[in-house]
Order: C-alpha cells, then sequence, then structure tokens
C-alpha cells in the first residue's frame, strides 16, 4: 500500500467507526455495519497481518447479530403486550419522524408513534399506552445492546491489533 495514502485511510477508519458509533442511537444511520466497514478497513491497511479473517470473521458475527437484535427488539417488546400491526409501523414512524426534533424526538417518537398506531386500531387508550411503553423499553433494550456490542468490536479488534 501507497504510504502517503495511509494517513488518509486511518481517517476514514475514525470517521467509519465515530459515524457508527452515532448510528448505534440514531435510527436512520447502520450504526454497527460502519464499525464493521472501519474495523474491516483497518486491518486491510495492515494486510490483515495483527487482525485476521478468524477475528474479522468473530466481528461479522457480532454485527449480524447486532443487526438481528435492532429488528426484534422493539417488535418483541410490542408483541409481548398484544400490539397491533398498526402500531408496530407507528413505532417506525415515529422513530423516523423523532430524528427531526433532536434528543427529545429520539426517545418521544417511538412512544407517540406506537400509541398513535394503535389508537387508529381502534384500541383502547389504556392498551395503546402498554403498547407504546413496551415498544419504547424493546428499543431501549435494543440501543443498549447495540452500543454494548459495538463497543465490544471495537474492544476485541484493538486488543488483536495490539497484543
Amino acid at each position: 500500500m501507497d504510504a502517503a495514502l495511509s494517513p488518509w485511510l486511518w481517517i476514514v477508519v475514525l470517521l467509519l467507526v465515530g459515524v457508527g458509533l452515532a448510528g448505534t442511537v440514531l435510527p436512520m444511520l447502520p450504526g454497527v455495519p460502519m464499525i464493521f466497514i472501519g474495523l474491516w478497513l483497518a486491518a486491510w491497511i495492515d494486510g490483515y497481518e495483527r487482525v485476521g479473517g478468524l477475528t474479522m470473521g468473530l466481528l461479522g458475527v457480532l454485527t449480524l447479530l447486532s443487526v438481528v437484535i435492532d429488528f426484534a427488539a422493539s417488535a418483541m417488546g410490542a408483541k409481548r403486550v398484544g400490539a397491533s400491526p398498526r402500531a408496530i409501523w407507528g413505532a417506525a414512524i415515529g422513530s423516523i419522524v423523532g430524528l427531526f426534533f433532536g434528543l427529545p424526538g429520539l426517545l418521544l417518537g417511538p412512544f407517540v408513534g406506537a400509541v398513535a398506531g394503535e389508537l387508529s386500531a381502534q384500541k383502547t387508550a389504556g392498551q395503546a399506552t402498554r403498547v407504546g411503553i413496551a415498544t419504547w423499553l424493546g428499543l431501549l433494550f435494543g440501543t443498549l445492546a447495540k452500543i454494548a456490542l459495538s463497543f465490544a468490536m471495537i474492544g476485541v479488534f484493538v486488543l488483536f491489533y495490539f497484543l
């Protein structure tokens, strides 16, 4: 690899991992896959000498696990309390709309969307509130799991890179 190109590639690695970390809490960014791509690029820059195929395979499995968790967490929370499909769609739409309202939107958007979806399915306000809370808790636990997996991936990479 061209030595002059290497510092620029490391900047791309840092950007991918940094934006990926932000993406673990922002629903529109594929956070953990971006982290994986950044770590793969770092391994490639080094010619896979420090971080090889086995480690990258492990990081790939952790990435796939996080994607599954991301899709399943809120749906599982909502399903536990008998949410309608409209409530699940409402939570997804609320997550996207919430992006435009900063942190309060990120926190309240899925809840409001799930409640609105459940109410549109002609459920009671009490049921809609339970669904909203369960959906929000599912998203919260899913996000916490993605954050934990992201830092585990970075930790595994750093461990093998510097070990």
